[in-house]
């Protein structure tokens, strides 16, 4: 019984030990990425940002017509400090891991912050952790998860997937050109999962959301082409409504989005689960995008 003891002794001092290794490596990763942003640096942020989403970060703000890498530190707000938040638990999966704390997030914002959850991916590369994204979760509609999470009862991230690391190590995205015209894409799908193709290249998925995403690439000049997949969701009655638009977005100050395409189904109608449509840019719109 005693060698018993001490065997799980052992196994528990050889975990805690590596969860601890860990948190100090994916920590010194965050601290790096976070420092680079407030410095301002991209030599240091292209050290600690994991490649494909430096892609993404690059392609988001070409497709906005954006000046990069200047862009890539006008965020409107600095990312938040780990001091003073607690510490709830690092795990990996090969080359992808997560780390979660709790705590009063501050954005800078000013206010008083309430108690939340914030949790950070991060992918190996390049020989060390780098930062990939940080999910914030907002516990005011889980009074209870907030409870247990104060507690030290972790029984949330151990239910949830996206707080768990995934194993897979996302492909990296072609270079967009930049963008001939802004575009956005808006879905409202409620009860659905709703995938959306712009030219081929802008992938975009909604699930049970009114939600916008930049276009990748924007929109051209003559033809493009809008690709769309609906699936219900468990739970719902199959007969929402559902809207899928584009908006052509102008860089001249007072002139509104120009809605060039939209799918739509009133509530109770029949929803295409596929459909590949498109619509055109011409010199009339052109001339309308430009104040004209």
């Amino acid at each position: 019984m005693n060698r018993l003891i001490c065997l799980i002794s052992i196994a528990f001092t050889v975990v805690a030990g590596a969860q601890n290794a860990l948190k100090t490596e994916l920590e010194a990763s965050y601290n790096g990425w976070r420092n680079s942003i407030l410095r301002k640096d991209y030599a240091s942020w292209k050290k600690w940002t994991a490649g494909h989403r430096q892609m993404e970060v690059r392609n988001r703000i070409v497709s906005e017509k954006q000046s990069f890498p200047a862009a890539v530190f006008a965020l409107p707000t600095p990312p938040p400090s780990l001091d003073g938040l607690t510490f709830l638990n690092a795990k990996q999966k090969g080359a992808t891991a997560k780390a979660a704390y709790f705590g009063k997030i501050d954005f800078g914002v000013g206010g008083n912050p309430t108690d939340n959850l914030l949790v950070f991916s991060f992918i190996q590369g390049r020989g060390q952790w780098q930062y990939d994204r940080a999910d914030f979760v907002n516990l005011s509609a889980l009074p209870e998860v907030r409870k247990e999470l104060a507690a030290g009862n972790l029984r949330y991230l151990e239910e949830t997937p996206e707080a768990q690391p995934s194993g897979v190590v996302p492909s990296t995205p072609s270079a967009a050109q930049p963008a001939p015209y802004i575009a956005k894409v808006y879905v409202f799908c409620p009860g659905r999962e709703v995938r959306v193709h712009v030219n081929k290249l802008s992938r975009h998925r909604f699930a049970n959301t009114k939600e916008a995403e930049i276009v990748i690439g924007g929109a051209k000049d003559g033809q493009n082409e809008v690709q769309f997949s609906a699936r219900s969701l468990e739970g719902s009655s199959g007969k929402e409504a559902m809207t899928v638009r584009i908006y052509l977005m102008s860089q001249v100050a007072g002139v509104k989005p120009i809605k060039i395409y939209e799918y739509l189904a009133k509530e109770g109608e029949a929803v295409k689960p596929y459909a590949t449509e498109y619509f055109t840019v011409d010199a009339a719109v052109a001339a309308k995008l430009a104040g004209k």
